[in-house]
């Protein structure tokens, strides 16, 4: 029975993949240090353990005891906007968090680790994106998963480290965190609906993504491990229709049943059209789900109503302020 070790377990999908990966027969060790996640998220099958990914002393021990076959490290602050402003804190915590999980597993011989990179290491290409474009990220955020994917080239050529890696985009859906006021759109409308406030959109909401339900996500990633063709490689994942933030505030709108005012604010810089091509992922897995949009936010929405609106929270560490958002700025 293989053991897996996941790294932001109690977050948004890290708790989905720890559901996957029990149903599939693994002992998972979920760790957390509940920043973004909840603990009551993480399924009582699992151990969960609180704690951060800079703990080396931590690390060390959760490695020694457990023995893990493979690490899925999806544990990350991921606010590619906010990135700018917070910049030492984003590469302490998604780059050198990062290494040290990276260390350990070269140290303890894990068979393969799983990273969860970004679309955000492509920038401002044309999309769709693919894997054979060069990555120029435009945010802190795409430069320290970009640095990762390089790093852990380096380990497998160097320490024969497998890894696969995964560049998921817009995920959305069931125990997202829907108070983080810097993050995940689709759960920011939802929280604010739920508040009876206006849907905050940067600029005209004529930048376009493609939403992606988690539920599509999780399953390809737990198993991964076990398709060796998928070792070294990197793959996007995620839905296939684009569509503009004026679009997805309306499909929200329906799916809550709330009829909502949209308050436009000033643009943030940004990348302004971003999805993927899914070809890659389909030849080495086969043909994936693809969850509608309108379906995928039902679900959320329902999961969202039982558990209810979640108070906003400010980030209390922005290091740069020139230039902030005015909106964020307010909210500070």
């Amino acid at each position: 029975m293989p053991v897996s070790l996941v790294t932001g377990g109690a977050g948004f999908m890290g708790a989905h993949l720890v559901k996957e990966l029990l149903s599939m027969g693994h002992t998972v060790v979920a760790l957390d240090d509940l920043s973004g996640g909840f603990r009551d998220q993480v399924d009582p099958r699992a151990t969960f353990v609180q704690g951060s990914i800079n703990d080396y002393a931590l690390l060390d021990a959760l490695f020694e005891a457990h023995k893990f076959d493979n690490v899925y490290h999806l544990a990350a602050y991921a606010a590619e906007g906010l990135s700018h402003f917070i910049r030492g804190f984003n590469y302490q915590n998604n780059l050198i968090g990062s290494i040290n999980l990276i260390n350990a597993s070269v140290r303890y011989k894990v068979k393969c680790f799983v990273f969860t990179s970004s679309i955000a290491v492509y920038g401002a290409l044309h999309p769709p994106m693919r894997e054979d474009m060069q990555p120029v990220p435009e945010d802190p955020y795409g430069v320290a998963k970009l640095a990762v994917e390089l790093d852990l080239y380096a380990a497998r050529h160097m320490f024969g480290l497998n890894y696969v890696v995964f560049r998921p985009h817009n995920v959305y859906g069931e125990y997202q965190n829907i108070g983080d006021r810097y993050r995940n759109v689709v759960g920011i409308f939802m929280n604010q609906l739920m508040q009876g406030q206006s849907l905050s959109v940067f600029g005209d909401g004529l930048q376009q993504r493609a939403f992606s339900y988690v539920g599509d996500i999780a399953p390809v990633m737990a198993r991964c491990v076990d398709v060796p063709e998928a070792y070294g490689q990197v793959f996007n994942i995620g839905a296939d229709t684009p569509y503009t933030v004026v679009e997805l505030a309306g499909a929200v709108m329906e799916a809550m049943g709330v009829k909502g005012e949209l308050k436009h604010v000033e643009a943030r810089n940004e990348v302004v059209h971003a999805w993927s091509d899914h070809s890659k992922l389909e030849r080495i897995f086969g043909k994936q789900p693809n969850t509608p949009l309108v379906e995928g936010l039902t679900r959320m929405a329902d999961w969202a109503k039982r558990t209810g609106a979640r108070q906003s929270k400010t980030f209390g560490h922005i290091e740069i302020t020139e230039k902030l958002p005015p909106f964020w700025a307010a909210q500070s």
